[in-house]
């Protein structure tokens, strides 16, 4: 405790000399309680040119790793900082030196095996290095190449004492600015504290490996490497070495007989698949994490950081694709609406307009004029006007499908993003209108339903309980009484036959997808007979409904 108490002691001296060298020492000031900061920043020069949002961004460059990937993630919320800070944001590059790292004595101390057992060779000098970990190159002792990542030493404390700045930071702004509260940076902070924590653990990249290899065990696209699990922890991940072509590598790719295009359309296909099919997709599929087999498989590496869907929403998120390629600016708004955490609109029919312009660009466009980059930024920026708050699976899904669409058009400019989307429009249908998915949806709205009853406060029992006692009584005057009680008798037939309506529509549905019983060539008479009754009452109501 005393240790990890140093540390931040440690940390914060650090940060205090980086934001005085930049010029914020008001804010170093509030930090103090108010009081005159004393000078921590030794020798340094005090840089106060450039605009404050360029001293924010080599501030945070200065300040190390966990800081970058910071910046680097609030580069996309353009829903939530100005557009000046965006720009310098995304100038952040890692600053990452190599590191002396001894692999075999690692491996014997973490596995307690004598290396030369089971590997051939290890090459000394690291393949690539990253703020979080090194990668080399290996042999095992049957002579099948693999890629050891090594956790570098002292990582994980490091960023959890940076979490920790981070998070006084942000209280900090909250406490002396309106903007924290208004931008919500407590949850922006608690979902960048998630998705770091899992980036950094090797055991969580290969968890993600592993489901991606069940997910597209069957698939002919694609090809996930292995994992050598009995060579993996949370410090050392070892897998499989593919000695691919770099995706954007175009004249490589014909060298090899591999047509760029094809190529560009089955990536377009894989990412879209792992959204739609199972939630589960690569949250940086930049051209450096995407290699192609010279068999012509596709090939994501680097699982640190994957996007993750609720079943709840993506069925919503099913429908919102529905909806853009049916060109439902209606449906997508209610959608979006309904996947929002939270939304202040302040104007229902401009949203919905604005939405529509969004789909006429796309719909009336070119195929070479329409730059996704530019459609998802002006979607961010209908999220911000009207202050949709998204999960944050939802930004790493315009970040995911700028790049794959970039990596795409750079060796197919003529790839077609919604047209690939047509495919999954269908599927989605089928799905829908399946008896088994229709009996599914009927039981689960009933559930809630009765979910929803066994939740009535006691008050409302209360209340109930009362008016079935005779008991309540109602002081009021309600002119044309006999109108209002016809109407309500009304209402009551028509919530009546609606709710036999939707028995008939489950018992018809069980029926069809049933082989017994007299048939009529290869349907059901009585699903033929209960789908009738179904129009008959669907008739009966629609008359009643619209009848004065």
């Amino acid at each position: 405790m005393f240790d990890k108490q140093q540390r931040k002691l440690k940390r914060s001296a650090r940060l205090i000399s980086v934001l005085s060298k930049y010029g914020f020492k008001d804010m170093l000031a509030r930090m103090n309680g108010g009081n005159k900061q004393e000078d921590t920043s030794g020798s340094d020069e005090i840089i106060s040119k450039g605009t404050v949002y360029e001293r924010i961004r080599l501030a945070l460059e200065e300040l190390g790793p966990t800081f970058v990937k910071l910046g680097q993630t609030f580069s996309n919320r353009e829903d939530l900082l100005p557009p000046e800070l965006i720009q310098e944001l995304q100038k952040l590059q890692d600053k990452v030196e190599t590191i002396d790292m001894d692999v075999e004595e690692a491996l014997e101390s973490e596995f307690n095996i004598s290396v030369k057992d089971y590997f051939r060779e290890i090459q000394k000098e690291p393949l690539a290095t990253a703020s979080i970990a090194q990668v080399y190159k290996a042999v095992l002792n049957d002579g099948s190449p693999v890629i050891l990542k090594l956790r570098k030493p002292d990582v994980q404390s490091v960023i959890e004492d940076d979490l920790l700045l981070i998070k006084d930071i942000e209280k900090l702004i909250s406490a002396y600015s309106e903007i924290g509260e208004k931008l919500n940076l407590k949850q922006a902070i608690s979902t960048f504290e998630k998705s770091l924590l899992e980036e950094v653990s090797l055991t969580n990249e290969r968890n993600n490996i592993l489901q991606f290899r069940l997910n597209f065990k069957n698939n002919k696209e694609t090809y996930v490497p292995k994992v050598y699990e009995e060579f993996s922890n949370n410090n050392i991940l070892c897998m499989e070495f593919i000695d691919g072509i770099k995706v954007t590598d175009k004249s490589v790719l014909l060298a090899n007989g591999i047509d760029p295009v094809k190529v560009s359309e089955a990536g377009l296909r894989l990412f879209v698949s792992q959204i739609l099919d199972y939630g589960f997709f690569h949250a940086d599929p930049h051209a450096g994490n995407i290699l192609v087999k010279k068999d012509g498989k596709i090939v994501f590496i680097d699982f640190g950081a994957v996007g993750k869907i609720q079943p709840n929403d993506k069925e919503i998120l099913e429908n919102l694709i529905v909806s853009f390629v049916a060109k439902n600016s209606h449906k997508i708004v209610r959608s979006l609406k309904k996947m929002a955490i939270s939304y202040e609109i302040p104007d229902e029919r401009r949203f919905e307009n604005d939405v529509e312009d969004i789909l006429n660009f796309v719909h009336s466009s070119s195929l070479q004029d329409i730059n996704v980059q530019v459609i998802i930024n002006k979607m961010k920026d209908i999220l911000k006007d009207n202050r949709l708050y998204m999960p944050d699976y939802f930004y790493l899904l315009f970040k995911g499908i700028s790049l794959i669409e970039g990596v795409g058009r750079s060796i197919n400019p003529d790839l077609d993003i919604v047209k690939s989307l047509h495919p999954y429009t269908k599927k989605i249908f089928t799905k829908k209108i399946n008896p088994k998915n229709l009996l599914k949806t009927g039981m689960d709205r009933m559930m809630n339903f009765t979910d929803n009853v066994d939740e009535i406060p006691k008050e409302l029992r209360s209340v109930l309980q009362k008016l079935d006692e005779n008991k309540f009584t109602v002081s009021s005057e309600i002119k044309n009484i006999d109108k209002t009680n016809q109407l309500i008798k009304s209402s009551v037939v028509n919530l009546i036959l609606a709710m036999i309506l939707g028995a008939n529509i489950i018992a018809t549905a069980i029926v069809f997808s049933s082989e017994s019983g007299p048939r009529i060539g290869e349907l059901s008479l009585v699903a033929v007979l209960g789908f009738v009754f179904s129009v008959i009452l669907v008739l009966i109501l629609l008359l009643r409904v619209t009848r004065k």
